[in-house]
């Protein structure tokens, strides 16, 4: 679960902005919306919606955790960039990026981050935090001298060859890229210890990041593998009346020589080297895109079968008959939502943390409304977290959320983008907050202009 993010000198981001999922002790509604943060006495919010007008950077704290995970755990290539965009409205795009996460894996509180320039991450940390106190994991740096130092008195029993690399500066010094990404992908799991595993594990796959046009890569073989998840996403489809009866997995053999026939020119060569030198002896599952954009699945089962998957949505005719549908000719809505119901399956098991940009893309809000409420009463204090950037007012109610889980966006006088909680205000229990979010009251609506000025000027040159 995410605790805190800060952002500095990124996209819209000038000076350091922090969005903080810190419970307020002074709110006792929707407790089943809080988690004990380990070793302390605070509660982390399984929730956090960030409103703001079009061009405010609510995509930008999204993208500048995206670009977070990015560093943390993806290999770069040698002498690359590193990729960061500096703000770029007051001379400061030569002053480093600065990114700091607290975050909960494995029963206990991290905070990793890092200083980053456009050619080298010249700072990074990693530290456990228990009762107020806190054990460096590792740091690493760039010295007088230009090389990479790294030092980590946390991870001193880890073994012989982590302690050698970190003596080396993390191989030798890669100066591109995160001492993080750099160990965990160069050295075996058992090298690098079980600590640091379970860190690279949740943000490569417990971190969900969602953006408004993205399918999930795998999602034909994520229901493929699993009839129950694929009776859930059926079932919501569904009660939410999408038009759905249900979800199913087309299967048709095909034999080893007409692979090339049903797989894309551009994939075709790794795939089918993928296929055909695999030995497993359990079944194995390939996903890729087909031209029409929907997901095809190719499974090699273990007798050495090759099979064809497709995913399709079945509707029920005037006669109560089973259509079937490509799920390229379902509404942009049925997709957007399909793509995102893994975050709502199995969610007292998950320690998922799913940040979803523009969550109500393609959705009527009733939908989303049912979408959130579905997420947040699943559960009793789950471990799944939900975060999401939306402009729909729909759910701004107390009925649904805690006054801390709701944060704005707003640009200052400079174009920066400044964050702020709904608990900066004085609001009631009762308060109408869609209502008075409307009014400007909490700011975070766009400004509107002389329009009148604008018509004046089409009669005149019409």
């Amino acid at each position: 679960m995410i605790v805190s993010f800060s952002v500095s000198n990124f996209r819209s981001f000038s000076s350091e902005e922090t969005f903080s999922l810190t419970a307020s002790n002074r709110l006792t509604n929707h407790p089943s919306h809080t988690v004990s943060i380990p070793d302390s006495d605070q509660k982390v919010l399984r929730a956090g919606l960030l409103y703001g007008a079009n061009g405010a950077g609510k995509s930008n704290l999204f993208k500048a955790l995206q670009y977070m995970k990015t560093v943390a755990v993806e290999w770069r290539g040698k002498d690359k960039p590193t990729g960061r965009e500096a703000f770029r409205l007051d001379g400061s795009t030569n002053d480093p990026s600065t990114f700091d996460l607290q975050f909960i894996v494995a029963n206990k509180l991290y905070r990793f981050g890092f200083k980053v320039n456009d050619q080298q991450v010249i700072e990074e940390w990693l530290v456990r935090m228990s009762g107020g106190r806190e054990t460096i994991l590792y740091e690493r740096a760039i010295n007088a001298d230009g090389k990479v130092v790294v030092e980590a008195p946390g991870l001193k029993d880890v073994g012989a060859i982590f302690n050698a690399i970190v003596k080396a500066g993390g191989f030798g010094g890669t100066y591109n890229q995160s001492f993080l990404a750099t160990v965990t992908s160069v050295m075996e799991k058992e090298d690098y210890g079980e600590e640091l595993e379970s860190i690279r594990h949740w943000f490569k796959y417990d971190l969900q990041l969602i953006a408004p046009d993205s399918l999930i890569k795998g999602l034909g073989t994520y229901f493929a593998r699993n009839a129950e998840r694929l009776e859930f996403a059926s079932g919501f489809l569904n009660v939410v009346s999408t038009g759905v009866d249900h979800l199913e997995i087309k299967e048709i053999e095909i034999r080893e020589d007409e692979l090339p026939n049903f797989i894309p020119e551009v994939v075709r060569p790794h795939l089918l080297g993928k296929l055909r030198e695999l030995k497993n002896p359990s079944d194995s599952y390939h996903s890729f895109r087909s031209s029409d954009g929907d997901e095809r699945v190719i499974r090699k089962s273990s007798d050495g079968r090759y099979w064809l998957l497709a995913l399709r949505a079945a509707h029920k005719n005037a006669a109560g008959k089973d259509i079937e549908f490509e799920l390229h000719d379902e509404s942009d809505g049925t997709r957007r939502l399909l793509n995102l119901i893994p975050a709502l399956y199995n969610l007292g098991a998950s320690n998922k943390v799913y940040f979803i940009d523009e969550v109500e893309r393609s959705m009527h809000p009733n939908l989303a409304w049912e979408f959130m409420e579905f997420f947040l009463k699943s559960c009793s204090e789950c471990h799944a977290q939900i975060i999401v950037t939306t402009h729909d007012t729909n759910l701004l109610d107390q009925e649904l959320l805690r006054r801390d889980e709701i944060w704005f966006a707003e640009k200052d006088h400079s174009s920066a983008t400044r964050l702020y909680s709904l608990t900066d205000f004085k609001e009631r229990n009762d308060s109408k907050i869609s209502e008075h979010y409307l009014q400007g009251r909490f700011g975070a609506v766009p400004f509107m202009g002389d329009l009148d000025r604008l018509y004046e000027k089409e009669r005149q040159d019409a």
